[in-house]
């Protein structure tokens, strides 16, 4: 059997793998695009006013939903969610481009981010259900490093939009992308429902979904969203006091109703396994320091260099395409090396590139000499993002892929608000107007972003050690595509780490 087993560097080639990607990237590239196009937003239908509300609705919504919707198709299945995700994002697009008013243009933006949450949430879990062993470390890397790069590349692509055909645009480029993934994810997704760990299933399912336990959830990360997001230059008002205390009282209450949930959207026991908690905590530092580091490195670009929109979004290229390449050796190196050092590696080379950065940055750099930097920087982050989503899922019952993949969005989306709240505030304490002023700012968020690689090397390699993530299981060799097929059946699935096993075990003897 061993002998028919080739290496691979990328994972076989379908129709899932494809959806996946395109769709999530899709999702990706609208948390950012639309921000090139706010300018041209507020002059044309905000009577000047300030249209920030319009990326703040899609986060709120989207960071809200994900966690539950992630544990929704672990009972309902994958197919008919991710197909109203797609089916909602897209019409909703439809709704934005149309928009006559700020608050229309909201009301669509609300209903993009529910679309892009159930999108998202699936995402893992799809190729999951595809692949196994080495060809899902694979898939998942790839998808991994596809998003991250999307995110990176798409100041690019809504720069030339915007200037080109105006802010009307950025949402109509969804309404044939949108179309195509919806035509391809009817041909090519199973028709049976997702994992189900419980057999759950019409009904039944919907008496022991957890309502409360969601409702709480939206209201906890929807405050705490709108509080990151606020101005920063503002002072603090006894709203903010009010929105921080609603955060703060609804994510106590949510994880108190998690603990008692026979069903519950989030199993805080999957905390207790290091490894899982380990990769969470990577999860966020990742985009803590992609979202927060590119947000001000690329105000760097525009006013500090001088460089246009367009030409600011083509210098972040190196970092994408690092990304990309790099993603899938970080998948094939976690099959051979232990991945608690794999993901350390990528965050010291992350960091290197942060560091080199920070000291090589003035008024006056040639662009030139900043593009072995950020190679450093996407090559790092594809080598530790990759195999970070593949652990948590190793980790995890198959059962709970879903809300796994809630999880790892959810805490993304978190990441990018903490990021860019946070590297603000840096930015401010030494930024101002001027090209000096702002090389100063970049610099400062440059340091602290190196600063917080370190930290992610350590929790990596502490907490993502050997015995605490599961050797995979090989993947089988024959090549069918009925993803059935490929879902593990008892007795031959990833072996569970002990932790998992002793909890499934209890459970099993209190209902005894």
């Amino acid at each position: 059997m061993s002998a028919r087993q080739k290496p691979r560097c990328l994972p076989p080639f379908s129709g899932v793998l494809v959806l996946v990607m395109a769709s999530t990237g899709l999702v990706v590239v609208d948390l950012t695009i639309v921000a090139i196009g706010l300018p041209l937003i507020s002059a044309d239908i905000a009577d000047g006013a300030s249209a920030e509300s319009v990326v703040v609705t899609y986060m709120v919504a989207m960071g809200a939903l994900t966690q539950i919707v992630g544990s929704l198709s672990d009972r309902w299945g994958r197919r008919s969610l991710f197909l109203a995700g797609i089916g909602v994002f897209t019409l909703s697009s439809l709704a934005a481009t149309a928009a006559p008013d700020l608050l229309w243009l909201n009301i669509a933006r609300v209903a993009q981010g529910a679309g892009a949450a159930a999108i998202m949430a699936n995402g893992i879990p799809l190729l999951s259900d595809r692949y196994a062993g080495e060809e899902r470390d694979l898939a998942i890397g790839a998808w991994g490093s596809f998003a991250t790069a999307a995110g990176l590349l798409a100041p690019v692509f809504g720069g030339v939009l915007a200037e080109t055909f105006g802010w009307r645009a950025v949402f109509a480029v969804n309404l044939p992308l949108g179309a195509a993934a919806w035509a391809l994810a009817v041909r090519v997704l199973p028709r049976a429902p997702g994992t189900g760990g419980a057999g759950d299933s019409g009904a039944g399912a919907a008496r022991r979904t957890d309502w409360l336990g969601g409702l709480l959830l939206m209201l906890g990360l929807g405050a705490a969203t709108l509080l990151m997001l606020r101005p920063g230059e503002t002072p603090w008002s006894a709203r903010d006091t009010a929105v921080l205390v609603t955060a703060c009282a609804a994510s106590a209450a949510f994880l108190a109703v998690q603990l008692r949930a026979p069903v519950p959207t989030l199993e805080l026991r999957m905390f207790a396994r290091p490894a899982f908690s380990g990769a969470m905590l990577a999860v966020l530092l990742s985009r803590v320091l992609t979202i927060g580091g590119s947000v001000y490195l690329v105000l760097y670009f525009s006013d500090g260099l001088g460089m246009s929109p367009t030409g600011a979004g083509l210098l972040m290229t190196p970092i994408f395409l690092a990304q990309i390449v790099m993603g899938m050796v970080g998948s094939k190196l976690i099959g051979t090396r232990p991945p608690g050092l794999v993901i350390g590696a990528g965050y010291a080379l992350k960091g290197i590139g942060f560091a080199a950065l920070a000291l090589l940055i003035t008024p006056g750099t040639p662009w030139w000499a900043l593009v072995v930097p950020l190679l450093a920087w996407g090559a790092g982050g594809g080598i530790a993002g990759a195999p970070v989503m593949a652990v948590a899922v190793r980790v995890t019952a198959p059962e709970r892929v879903g809300m796994v993949a809630g999880t790892v969005s959810t805490l993304a989306s978190l990441g990018a608000g903490v990021g860019t709240a946070a590297l603000g505030a840096v930015f401010a304490l030494r930024g101002g107007p001027g090209a000096v002023a702002v090389t100063d700012g970049a610099r400062a968020v440059l340091g602290v972003s190196a600063a917080l690689a370190a930290v992610a090397v350590l929790v990596a390699v502490t907490l993502i050690g050997p015995r605490r993530v599961p050797g995979r299981a090989p993947a089988p060799a024959a090549q069918g595509p009925a993803p059935a097929e490929r879902r593990p059946v008892p007795g031959t699935e990833d072996p569970v780490p002990p932790a998992e096993e002793d909890d499934e075990g209890d459970s099993s003897r209190a209902r005894t």
